[in-house]
This record gives C-alpha cells, structure tokens and sequence, in this order.
C-alpha cells in the first residue's frame, strides 16, 4: 500500500456540513492525507442565511460539534464569510481544500486570486455527485410531502 506524505503543514477546509454525508467526509478524508494539521471552518449561521438564502437545517453548534469529533480533524473554527482570506487571518494556513466542483468556475478563480496573495495553494479534490445537502433536502421534502 502506498502512503500519500502531506504535503501542507497547515491545511483548511469550509462547509455548512448541514446533514453530514460521505461526500462531506470524502473531502475531509483527502484533506487530512494531504496535510498535517487539518483545520475546518463550520459555516456560522449567520453566514449560511446570507450563503443559501435560508437557515441550515443543524444548528452551527451542533454541526461544530459533529466536525470536531472525527478523528481527522485537528481543529474546528467558526466560518463567517464567503472571504476565506478572512478565515486565513483568523487562523493561517498553507493549503486550502475545495471539491471540484469550484474548480474552473468564477468563484473557484476569486479564491485562487486572493490565496495566491497569501501563498496558500487550493487543492480540488473530487466532488461527491451522488450525494449532497441539496439532494437529502430535497428527499426529505417529497417523503414530507406524501404523509
């Protein structure tokens, strides 16, 4: 079996981890390979309102706590802002850790712009597409919507 060696000290990755599922863990999963500390930034709930329009379905305390009791993850801190220089300022780091799905999009670019300005790398990894938040939402829904 080949070991993948970090290749960051100091590695971030952000979410609203609202409804925690695997595609989540596989992005927590790659990040903690490529790192030796990983550090995770919980979305507040301020900032998934003004994010998605609407509140998160789980507390930002509860997914904090969520986050912080796998065994991957270094340390927890509280994301507030779409700007992850903010996050930086709060908390260096050396790598930034996103799935695919930013990759080549314009919000994939304003984060490489500003990390670069710091020396952060962003590292893509592979987006989960069977599974995501908006799906289990969804679901849930339609299964409400029968009963």
């Amino acid at each position: 079996m080949t070991t993948v060696r970090p290749r960051f000290d100091v590695g971030y990755s952000s979410g609203v981890f609202d409804m925690f599922h695997v595609g989540h863990l596989n992005l927590l999963r790659r990040a903690r390979n490529r790192c030796h500390h990983l550090v995770v930034g919980v979305a507040s709930d301020e900032y998934v309102d003004r994010l998605k329009g609407r509140p998160s379905v789980v507390p930002c305390d509860e997914r904090i706590d969520i986050i912080s009791a796998l065994g991957i993850v270094d340390e927890v801190i509280i994301d507030r802002s779409e700007d992850k220089l903010a996050a930086w300022q709060q908390r260096p780091f050396d790598a930034i850790f996103k799935g695919s799905d930013w990759q080549g999009t314009p919000k994939g670019y304003r984060l490489e712009r500003a990390m670069a300005s710091v020396g952060v790398d962003v590292v893509y990894f592979p987006y989960t597409r069977h599974t995501s938040s908006s799906m289990l939402r969804s679901f849930l829904a339609e299964d409400g919507a029968g009963e």
